[in-house]
């Protein structure tokens, strides 16, 4: 019956939107200016140059650290370069400590000597250079700690499960199949944000874990379910226990293989039953001081895993020398091309300038960051040539703190546009839901916000958030720019970047349909995120995009079109 009243509200829906769309004047293409923006962005591009300088000179630009600061230092230098105007960092809270890697090392000594593929945790204290035996932590369950009691101190403490690891028979990268994005395309709308990352740590039950999988991966394995959801509740026990005990460092498994490792954030030891929007983060300048955290390459990991259950007496020596800044504000980096007669009107396009450490960043975000500058560059010297300018102003927007919880993205749009009061939190530090949204009268001038935020796979269509009514925009857009391979407009919501952040309050918010290739399993959050996982070809061929799109939101007659408010939501403006 529920399936059946939302298809009825889908229709119902698009009917409405589709008699409102018949009103609408017909959508004009300036065939002229795409022509000039498609021949500077394809022939004469520059944005492997930008991503290369981002990446490989200024990156990893974790946030809050000084080197997100050089970073965003040097993409303000380049965007005024070329003309870009009121460039500046907005600046928000809350506040978050800076940290910088200096120096690490981690080798087994005994029983045989190798070097270990391994990284540290952001945010994880330093470890003095030391030798110490190897404890493996392998409690399934609270009760069973109590004979790891007095075991753990000044030893370095394995505290997951071993990684069954599996050979690779299917290519690592792919690009989306003609019936994938045919699925996309006619997909009906579904209930709820459809994220594609998250922590798991959110679902309260092992029954909504399996389902929140399911929708992934249809045929996931139970007992990986069951294991995963175990380790959700256990290791954070396993934590704090080990902290209490002495522990020198607490030491992970990856999560990837082929030498690649998953690296993110360290954390405070909490119990998993508080909500993730409520745990305190180490770089909250209130968090508490931890015990060291280290993550191990799956084929190293298990290797030590499977010594120490022979008997072996496993010695590892490790060296960690960390740099912490005092808290202080975050901040975005902001510019804008000014417009002409529709100038208090913007258009914005943008992605997260932060990145997490392991590697450079490059996939995340340096690839929506470079695309987003590249846009602006293409636009600039288009007009400076041809004298061409946008109606409406086009605002770039490039988040600081979106792997903490789109916290860049959701503080600009509730500073500048509106926020809702009295909601329920949103996931992972997103918008809060429903309440009361309280509006400035900037919220009635944003037109539209694009966002890249995917990987290095090339445009193949946009999400429309379930806003229908766009749908004949993007077609006749994706249609002109005539790429075939990227002409997918599917109703489906996705999840996990800074479109939400607009979307959350009902402005038009979007995020660009994008090839895998071999983000999920290589570069999202691994070591392995740097420059030469990026594919030139389609760089060059989403920023034209992005410029072109910019271009033909920033010259429409009227603004993009806007979802229904939510029933339940009512608005409040404040002058």
């Amino acid at each position: 019956m529920k399936h059946t009243m939302t298809r009825i509200i889908v229709l119902l829906s698009v009917a409405s939107c589709c008699a409102w769309a018949q009103m609408m004047p017909p959508e004009k293409i300036d065939t002229a200016a795409l022509a000039k923006i498609k021949d500077e962005g394809l022939k004469d591009s520059h944005v492997m140059d930008i991503l290369s300088t981002l990446t490989e000179v200024y990156g990893p630009r974790l946030g809050w650290s000084p080197e997100f600061k050089k970073a965003a230092e040097w993409a303000s230098r380049e965007l005024k370069g070329w003309g870009v105007q009121d460039v500046h960092f907005h600046h928000w809270a809350p506040l978050g400590k800076g940290w910088s890697l200096k120096n690490f090392s981690a080798m087994v000594e005994a029983p045989v000597p190798f070097p270990v593929i391994a990284y540290p945790a952001a945010w994880s204290p330093g470890i003095d250079d030391r030798e110490a035996d190897v404890v493996y932590f392998n409690a399934k369950s609270v009760e069973a700690f109590d004979a790891f009691k007095g075991k753990l101190k000044g030893k370095f403490v394995l505290i997951s499960a071993p990684e069954n690891l599996k050979a690779h028979f299917e290519p690592d990268g792919y690009r989306l199949a003609d019936s994938a994005l045919l699925k996309m395309a006619n997909a009906d709308m579904v209930q709820g944000p459809r994220g594609r990352r998250g922590p798991f740590g959110r679902y309260p039950t092992i029954d909504s874990m399996f389902s929140a999988m399911r929708r992934f991966n249809p045929e996931v394995d139970s007992q990986r379910v069951i294991q995963i959801w175990e380790a959700f509740q256990v290791n954070p026990r396993k934590l704090e226990f080990a902290e209490k005990e002495g522990a020198a460092a607490v030491i992970t498994e990856g999560r990837g293989d082929d030498g690649t490792v998953l690296v993110q954030s360290a954390v405070v030891p909490q119990s998993p039953d508080i909500p993730y929007n409520q745990r305190i983060q180490p770089y909250d300048p209130k968090a508490p001081a931890i015990v060291p955290q280290v993550v191990f390459a799956s084929e190293h990991y298990n290797r030590i895993v499977r010594m120490i259950e022979k008997g072996e007496h496993v010695r590892l020596a490790m060296n960690l020398e960390v740099a912490t800044t005092k808290a202080d504000s975050g901040f975005d980096i902001i510019g804008e091309i000014p417009g002409t007669d529709l100038k208090d009107e913007i258009v914005m396009i943008g992605g997260h300038f932060d990145s997490w450490h392991s590697g450079t960043g490059a996939t995340d975000n340096g690839t929506g960051t470079a695309a987003c500058m590249e846009a602006m560059r293409i636009l600039e010297t288009v007009m400076q040539k041809d004298g061409l300018r946008p109606r409406r102003t086009i605002r770039i927007g490039l988040w600081g703190s979106e792997e903490e919880g789109l916290i860049g993205s959701r503080e600009y749009v509730a500073s500048v546009f509106g926020k809702r009061e009295g909601g329920t939190p949103g996931a992972f530090g997103g918008a809060a839901m429903g309440g009361t949204l309280k509006t400035t009268p900037e919220y009635d001038k944003l037109s539209v916000y694009l966002n890249l935020d995917n990987g290095s796979g090339r445009i193949r269509g946009i999400y429309l958030q379930g806003n229908i009514a766009a749908r004949g925009i993007f077609r006749k857009w994706f249609t002109a720019f005539g790429d075939p391979t990227a002409q997918t407009i599917t109703i489906e919501n996705t999840g996990g970047t800074d479109h939400q952040s607009f979307d959350a309050i009902d402005l038009p918010g979007f995020q660009f349909i994008q090839d895998p290739l071999e983000y999920d399993i290589r570069t999202h959050h691994f070591n392995m995120d740097v420059f030469d996982r990026v594919q030139e070809p389609d760089m060059k061929q989403a920023a034209t995009i992005i410029a072109f799109f910019a271009y033909q939101a920033a010259n429409r007659d009227a603004k993009f079109p806007r979802k229904p408010a939510p029933a339940q939501g009512q608005r409040a403006s404040s002058n």
